[in-house]
């Protein structure tokens, strides 16, 4: 299984800590900027993932996000304090994929990681906790499921 590389950019060391510390232990590798100029740099096409802040000095977060899709598909999640409806709109139409305002429940934002990483390691054929192969059967801790069949398998025994 591949591990799942996620970029954090905040000039808040304090939420950088907290989120690597967070999502380190869903045992996601953990990258960080604190500032746009970092972000860029740090910008390859191994992360997954970018957990991106609106409001830095500098180079604002909207700036980041615009850059980063002239170059990769890698889905951004917007975190940030700007909580109005059209703050949501402009970092959505700027190129985020999703959008979490702070203050935020920890319990969310797994969620919504998980979610966008699924979608996004899906789509690009990359390995996570369920693999495919080429049989379009997903395996994942003793539990097989046929995608194209109705068949289900745990630890090898067929079920209904």
């Amino acid at each position: 299984m591949d591990v799942q590389t996620i970029l954090i950019v905040d000039d808040d060391a304090e939420i950088r800590e907290g989120l690597r510390i967070l999502l380190g232990g869903e045992s996601y590798m953990i990258l960080e900027a604190a500032n746009g100029q970092q972000a860029l740099e740090q910008m390859t096409d191994t992360v997954d993932l970018v957990i991106l802040d609106i409001m830095m000095p500098g180079m604002s977060g909207l700036h980041v996000c615009e850059e980063i899709r002239k170059r990769s598909p890698v889905p951004i999640l917007f975190l940030t304090a700007k909580a109005q409806e059209s703050d949501k709109l402009v970092g959505l139409m700027a190129g985020g994929d999703d959008y979490l305002s702070k203050p935020f429940s920890y319990a969310e934002l797994v969620g919504r990681v998980k979610a966008l990483l699924r979608r996004y390691c899906v789509y690009r054929g990359k390995a996570q906790a369920g693999s495919l192969n080429r049989d379009n059967i997903l395996s994942a801790r003793g539990i097989r499921i046929s995608l194209d069949y109705n068949q289900v398998w745990v630890h090898g025994e067929e079920v209904a």
